[in-house]
């Protein structure tokens, strides 16, 4: 308790009624939940099975019930319950189900479950396609989180998709009343419908908690505000910790307005704010608060720091998005040989998951390990992986693993018996999937058709394996094999909408132009084989697999970044249609955006670099960037701007001269 700051011990010690801690980005938020449990538990003895702590994902669930078991080793923690919103549903479900007429096996749809549902029901009254009916999907999840049953729908609009919609809600519960199965959203909406609707199931869970504590309140929707207060309706004894500067969920139901209506749902209610950061410099600080001031405040604060102002903003101009990667790249290397540091201390925050490609090209041409968090490496995409299957098979037709994953993707109609019985043969032969296809032998283990389809499969790797042996021309042979498998029509009919198969094929062109670019003047000309095989060493999964977890640099969605934090931090794209993003421009949904920039702004302990273009290409094409307004709501003299001149590339060799002449002192140094 020491250990902890006026305000947190203040936080920690109250215990009289309902608390909200307002709690600052790097203010010490999990630990003072962590030392509540605690103090709850030594000191004022309530049983470790009468606290319940909620938060939103399993992983803070984990690692908060760590921390408090280590804090309470010597103490009894038996049935305390640590838990997302979620889970904590799913249990009160298996408790008592038979009160809604569940039996004890129900299932769980998981969002493919559910999507697939609605889609063949949504196509047998309305013909709809696969997109439409993931709009139905996020439509029925909206209604389910503001807790509105078919019949409570309004329907007095004339807009005919929500009618639509709501007629497939209809069916949509029926159907899963039928299958004995709940749907994620039915986690929260159906145990408030029990707390409300059975006075004994709640005088039973009033009775069970005697103390509640909520983390990342913000981010709670209408469902879980209202689970909450059916669970603490009789003690009114809870401690709920969040950040309305730091709510960036509405897109998923979140309201930070929740915050706002305790006060008027809890007129005791106690307010205590957590304003020290322990993370950052005073500059960072004062960046963030001054953007984030321009935003309307339920409740006002100002975050400071005992830590040092610290160096300038640094604001990188770049040409373009290719120059934008290189830079980061080349300065993260430079500046860890410089200053000695690990590339851990580094983290790159992204808007979006295609700003990802570049970025993972040129750290690997400086040799930098890195990690994807919040969206998917480049190369773990199932398109990317598909595509290099198929590349590795032209150029080494023993590749059993790359055999297996094409040879029904797209789909041939070779079944697995056809398969299992070329697997048997080809064992028996001690050769290759693809070439025991042409053996004689394999004629009397087969049918006449499946052995056709696998010879027309055979014919046609051949036939690409003469045609990439042509360089002048293997683009656009690469992009003939796409057409001829119509692997754009199999991303589109298997994805869940036509924007996102669009962006999924799009991620091959992006494959094929980098293993098609022209070498610079002092490279020389790769065979294509050299060309895979250079990038399969190079590939990010098999990278992961060998080094060590936790020496990367990490790349990561601005969302993903929530909660965490970096020695240096970069933060990619701050322009008009990235950051703020461009659906939330044309939305009016810029106060979250804002809320974004300052999560991101507020990873960074040290240093912080804000990068953006002067033109990005978009469809193909050369679009020029404007710089987001972000940068004019941040206070100019803690900025220093980098490449706005003309005079950016004189600025760019004399930076280039600097690195080079501390590279070659520190190999000196190490030398002698």
């Amino acid at each position: 308790m020491h250990k902890l700051n006026p305000e947190q011990q203040q936080a920690v010690k109250y215990i009289s009624g309902p608390l909200l801690v307002l709690a600052g980005a790097g203010s010490g938020k999990t630990r003072v939940i962590t030392e509540k449990i605690a103090y709850l538990i030594q000191t004022c003895h309530y049983s470790a099975s009468s606290i319940l702590a909620v938060t939103f994902t399993n992983k803070t669930a984990k690692e908060m019930k760590t921390r408090v078991l280590s804090r309470l080793e010597n103490d009894n923690t038996r049935g305390l319950c640590i838990s997302t919103f979620h889970n904590l549903g799913l249990n009160l479900l298996r408790k008592h189900h038979a009160k809604l007429g569940y039996k004890a096996n129900f299932t769980l749809f998981d969002e493919q479950d559910s999507l697939t549902l609605i889609h063949e029901i949504a196509y047998s009254a309305f013909q709809v396609t696969k997109q439409v009916a993931a709009e139905i999907k996020h439509q029925i999840s909206l209604w389910k989180n503001a807790l509105l049953t078919p019949d409570q729908v309004n329907l007095s609009t004339k807009n005919s998709n929500i009618k639509q919609a709501h007629e497939i809600y209809i069916q949509y519960q029926r159907y899963l009343k039928a299958y004995n199965a709940v749907d994620f959203d039915d986690l929260i909406f159906i145990p408030v419908q029990l707390l409300q609707t059975h006075s004994e199931v709640a005088e039973y869970w009033s009775n069970k908690l005697h103390y509640v504590l909520i983390d990342e309140y913000q981010d709670t929707n209408e469902s879980q505000y209202q689970l909450m207060q059916l669970l603490v309706a009789r003690r009114k004894q809870f401690t709920v910790v969040g950040d309305d500067d730091q709510s960036i969920y509405a897109w998923r139901g979140a309201r930070p307005e929740n915050l706002f209506a305790l006060q008027q749902d809890y007129p005791t209610l106690k307010v205590i704010k957590l304003e020290q950061n322990y993370r950052s410099s005073g500059r960072i600080l004062h960046a963030a608060n001054t953007l984030i001031g321009n935003n309307p405040h339920l409740f006002n604060k100002k975050l400071w720091s005992v830590h040092n102002y610290g160096e300038p903003i640094r604001v990188l101009i770049t040409k373009n998005e290719e120059d934008e990667a290189q830079r980061i790249a080349s300065e993260i290397m430079t500046h860890k040989i410089k200053n000695n540091t690990y590339f851990k201390d580094y983290a790159v925050l992204i808007r979006g998951n295609h700003q990802s490609f570049l970025l993972e090209r040129y750290f690997q041409l400086y040799k930098i390990p890195y990690a994807i968090s919040g969206g998917s490496s480049f190369f773990a995409k199932t398109e990317i992986k598909d595509v290099l299957a198929y590349f590795k098979l032209l150029i080494n037709s023993n590749d059993d693993c790359a055999f297996l994953r094409i040879i029904n993707t797209p789909r041939r109609e070779i079944g697995p018996s056809t398969l299992e019985k070329l697997g048997q043969y080809a064992s028996r032969r001690q050769i290759a999937l693809f070439d025991a296809i042409t053996e004689i032998g394999l004629e009397n283990e087969l049918k006449p058709i499946a052995l056709h389809k696998l010879k027309q499969f055979h014919q046609f790797i051949c036939h690409y394996q003469q045609k990439i042996k042509h360089p002048d021309t293997l683009r656009q042979s690469l992009i003939s094999l796409m057409t001829d498998i119509h692997y754009e029509q199999w991303l589109t009919d298997n994805a869940s909408s036509l924007q996102q198969a669009e962006k999924r094929f799009k991620n091959i062109l992006d494959l094929i132009d980098w293993i098609t670019e022209k070498p610079q003047d002092d490279e020389k000309e790769l065979h294509f084989a050299e060309i895979i095989n250079r990038m399969l060493l190079l590939d990010i999964i098999d990278r992961q697999q060998e080094q060590k977890q936790d020496e990367k640099v990490q790349i990561l969605t601005v969302h993903a970044s929530k909660g965490l934090e970096y020695p240096h931090v970069y933060i990619m794209g701050v322009e008009e249609g990235l950051l703020p993003h461009q659906q939330s421009i044309d939305d009016d949904f810029i106060e979250e955006e804002r809320r974004l920039a300052y999560v991101a702004i507020t990873r960074a302990k040290y240093t912080l670099t804000l990068t953006l273009t002067k033109a990005r290409k978009k469809f193909g094409e050369s679009i020029v960037s404007y710089p987001s307004r972000f940068l004019d709501e941040l206070p100019q003299d803690d900025l220093s701007w980098s490449g706005k001149s003309e005079s950016n590339h004189q600025e760019r060799k004399d930076i280039a001269k600097s690195n080079l002449a501390t590279l070659k002192n520190r190999f000196i140094n190490n030398a002698q």
